[in-house]
């Protein structure tokens, strides 16, 4: 009698421990195939609602002159199906009344999206801090309840707009470098997202700068109505060379061709003036980056993808213009671009017409740069 009771309390036991754990496991993903079939060739089109450095501000008058009706119609012309709208939360968030977004800034930013909309592109809301807000959440507990509050207001006010052709990403490169941290607060706010527009797709990202290693890391959020995503830059001493932000010797590295080999990363190295940043410029030239890299990098992403079922994006990747080779720029985007095709990846190049564009401006409007489009697929 004893022994068929401890036999019974062991399966008991069993049960419980597999139904904790069936219940921790994440659901299988719902996320329709023809909403993904509207992310597969984007562009992000920068500084309109987001990293405004524009004298004007965040003003009506920047809103309506920076990014226009017939920019919309460009990006639809060459061959591009959705917009990565960023938008910085900032100028729309009250301490203490974060839930009660502006209406002027609202109806401001309505515009953009049916602009969007009206051309048939699908719209990805990407929330775009700049970094103190980011460090803001990776510490104070007061501020990321705010930042809740906010997005469950944002979701809900356009939760009645299309959720085949409206998206939600949740925060770009959150710079948070606690991991787990981020983990912690990603699903916090994407159940506030949820709560906001139960029907609509959210996109979700790794820790830090979003990179293809940190997405590895993440566990799966409790929503099958989610869309994983992450950026690619790499190797970045290529892409963002002559960059003025970021890491501070880019800035003296000029000419770096892709792809790399140790001759030409030599002489590269010669013009960067600290013996350690050298050494970066030198390892890039021993690193083989080029198509194969690259895929065996995109490739390890889409694995842990595939091994969970689960829908991928790359929503950034790009080369800054300023002394980049044209040709060597455009075989990187070629590269990136392939491998995501190959893997199944829909993809937004960054930037539309700024430091990265696909159209740079000139002469206050946007003109299609036809080696880009080449590299990218399109027309």
């Amino acid at each position: 009698m004893k022994i068929r009771f401890c036999f019974l309390s062991a399966i008991a036991i069993c049960i419980t421990l597999a139904s904790h754990v069936a219940a921790q496991q994440p659901p299988p993903n719902s996320v329709p195939s023809a909403r993904l079939a509207h992310l597969r060739h984007g562009i992000n089109t920068s500084h309109w609602f987001a990293q405004v450095y524009d004298p004007k501000g965040y003003s009506k008058e920047h809103f309506e002159s920076w990014t226009t009706a017939e920019d919309i119609a460009l990006i639809k012309s060459m061959g591009f199906d959705h917009v990565r709208l960023s938008v910085n939360p900032q100028p729309m968030m009250s301490r203490g009344h974060a839930d009660e977004i502006p209406a002027d800034y609202l109806s401001w930013l309505d515009t953009a999206v049916q602009m969007i909309l009206k051309q048939g592109l699908a719209v990805v809301i990407d929330v775009h801090p700049e970094s103190e807000f980011k460090t803001k959440l990776a510490s104070e507990g007061e501020f990321t309840e705010q930042f809740t509050d906010y997005w469950r207001a944002l979701a809900r006010h356009y939760s009645k707009l299309d959720p085949d052709r409206v998206f939600f990403e949740i925060l770009n490169e959150p710079e948070v470098r606690d991991r787990f941290r981020w983990a912690g607060l990603q699903t916090k706010l994407a159940a506030a997202i949820r709560e906001g527009a139960p029907q609509h797709t959210i996109i979700a990202a790794g820790a830090r700068w979003s990179d293809d290693d940190d997405l590895l890391f993440l566990d799966l959020l409790r929503d099958p109505n989610v869309i994983y995503n992450f950026h690619f830059y790499e190797p970045h001493v290529f892409t963002h060379q002559g960059a003025t932000w970021g890491v501070n010797f880019w800035h003296t590295v000029s000419g770096l061709p892709y792809p790399s080999n140790p001759e030409s990363a030599q002489k590269v190295a010669a013009q960067v003036p600290d013996e350690i940043n050298r050494l970066y410029v030198l390892r890039y030239g021993l690193e083989h980056w080029d198509s194969a890299r690259i895929d065996t990098e995109i490739g390890a992403v889409a694995e842990w993808a595939k091994r969970r079922n689960i829908p991928l994006v790359c929503n950034e990747f790009g080369a800054y213009r300023k002394v980049s080779d044209p040709k060597d720029r455009a075989a990187w985007i070629r590269d990136v671009r392939t491998a995501l095709e190959q893997h199944g990846i829909g993809w937004a190049m960054w930037d539309y017409a700024g430091g990265f564009a696909v159209a740079p401006k000139q002469n206050g409007r946007a003109v299609p740069d036809d080696v880009t489009l080449h590299a990218l697929g399109l027309k």
